[in-house]
């Protein structure tokens, strides 16, 4: 149950110093670096339409993607409206937190939600877990969003009859300095990297921008066959599969520290399959 001096490599933002003290736990070599820098949306038009609505009582339901952006919306809710006011409109909505994280959020803030999503809280999990509520038909709908959109679930509540709004609180871009990124990417295809650990699906679609910007997306996928590359869940493995990555390994539940561990157990197993 170790890493046993593997080099792992892991592409970790906000969790950086966490990943890299469970990789050292467990015995590995840690090469961590950010390939995801958010970028706040000032003056966000989406989100004052949004507060307009809510305190209107235009918005039968509030979707909750994540727990900064949970969060991240109140706070700009809370430059032009007094936070009661804002906590009155809430009391008629129906609130779906995406799992955990904006579960703790609302918590935080001293609101519960209507329905939470349980694992491993994919965008076909909350569908689901919403139609087993009630129909959305005719609903107006704010989703709140996070990175980068997520068609498949906007388009499925609008077949659904749904009136949908998204709302975007941030979006990612790559780092401003690259050369970290690159050393690793470089390290990788070198064949040093036993195991990738994916922590983030946004993670995998700036790896491969900045493989094909320099052209080494071929020697880069040739090296994964040869190492373990650990999804943390299946929204990270819709994205490696999209790729071509290979997905050695998914967790019994969608949490770092879990990814990491259950890994260890195996990784032997797998390098052994690998050769």
């Amino acid at each position: 149950m170790a890493f046993t001096g593997l080099t792992v490599a892991a592409f970790e933002s906000r969790m950086a110093t966490e990943i890299t003290r469970l990789i050292e736990r467990y015995g590995g070599r840690p090469l961590v670096v950010p390939v995801l820098r958010e970028v706040p949306l000032q003056d966000n038009p989406a989100v004052h339409a949004f507060g307009l609505r809510l305190m209107a009582g235009r918005v039968d339901l509030l979707i909750l993607l994540t727990g900064v952006g949970t969060t991240t919306l109140f706070d700009l809710l809370k430059t032009r409206y007094p936070w009661p006011s804002i906590v009155d409109a809430l009391q008629g909505v129906t609130i779906i937190a995406r799992g955990p994280k904006p579960v703790a959020a609302l918590k935080a803030a001293g609101i519960q939600a209507t329905l939470t999503v349980p694992e491993p809280n994919t965008w076909v999990d909350l569908i689901s877990t919403l139609d087993e509520y009630r129909s959305v038909k005719g609903l107006r709908v704010a989703v709140q969003e996070y990175g980068v959109s997520n068609p498949d679930l906007l388009h499925a509540l609008e077949q659904r009859g749904a009136e949908v709004f998204p709302v975007p609180i941030y979006k990612w871009a790559l780092p401003e300095d690259l050369s970290p990124t690159r050393h690793v990417l470089d390290e990788i295809t070198a064949g040093r990297v036993r195991v990738i650990l994916i922590t983030n699906a946004i993670q995998v679609d700036h790896v491969m921008q900045v493989l094909e910007q320099d052209g080494k997306v071929e020697a880069f996928c040739t090296a994964l066959k040869k190492l373990i590359v650990a999804s943390i869940g299946p929204v990270a493995s819709e994205r490696l599969r999209h790729y071509g990555w290979p997905v050695d390994f998914e967790p019994s539940h969608s949490k770092m520290g879990i990814l990491v561990k259950e890994v260890t157990e195996q990784v032997s197993t797998m390098l052994d399959r690998k050769r």
